[in-house]
């Protein structure tokens, strides 16, 4: 399965959005993944609404949009999103999640399901037939620049083992914290498909957003 990756546009000079859209889709990036937060479900308030439909407007690169809120299902018809984007939200944040996700599906794009650290992967096995990928939070969401928790390789694993046994094995596996070049290949060879990188290994000082994307994706397959 091709190994992709998901620029966190948290991560980037929001002063210089644009000019750094144009080098991420240069660079050949995947997705824009883009972290949507309440200041409720996690301790801190991002990007909005308003500023996605404003992205979609500017480039073909397809989003991937990560809902850390309480009751997402309020908030879907904000966004123009198609075929191509991903919408994902917390399974944590809902009490019947599986409606958010039919809701995600019937707009017409991918629905995203994600688990934080301590949520174990076995609490999405009825919901498969719902979502077209699982997230798996290497760290707790809510901020960049934290350290990858210690058991993410092994639940990584565990989430690709679970789906192949439950016949789903071609559900995408996304991975998202503390992604760095070693932590990105080691999650990779776990099973990861899909790895959002912000000041880890993409959003740096001393490298371009192209270099970086460019070096990411050469480490992977090294």
């Amino acid at each position: 399965m091709k190994k992709m990756i998901s620029a966190s546009l948290m991560c980037a000079d929001l002063m210089n959005l644009e000019a750094g859209i144009r080098e991420l889709e240069k660079a050949g990036t995947d997705y824009l993944h883009i972290d949507i937060m309440d200041g409720a479900f996690v301790p801190n308030i991002t990007l909005g609404f308003d500023l996605i439909n404003a992205i979609k407007k500017i480039t073909d690169v397809p989003l991937d949009i990560h809902m850390m809120v309480n009751e997402p299902s309020k908030f879907i018809d904000r966004m123009n999103l198609d075929e191509n984007d991903i919408l994902c939200v917390h399974l944590e944040s809902e009490i019947h999640v599986h409606r958010t996700l039919e809701m995600i599906k019937a707009k017409g794009c991918k629905a995203g399901l994600a688990i934080n650290p301590q949520t174990p992967v076995e609490n999405v096995r009825h919901l498969t037939d719902y979502f077209d990928m699982l997230l798996v939070m290497t760290v707790s969401p809510g901020f960049a620049g934290q350290k990858m928790f210690a058991g993410a390789e092994l639940k990584v694993t565990h989430a690709r083992n679970l789906l192949k046994e439950w016949n789903c094995e071609e559900k995408l596996i996304e991975v998202d914290g503390n992604i760095s070049l070693e932590n990105g290949r080691t999650l990779s060879k776990c099973g990861a498909d899909i790895f959002v990188l912000g000041t880890s290994s993409l959003f740096l000082k001393d490298k371009s957003l192209t270099d970086a994307a460019n070096d990411f994706k050469a480490y992977l397959e090294n």
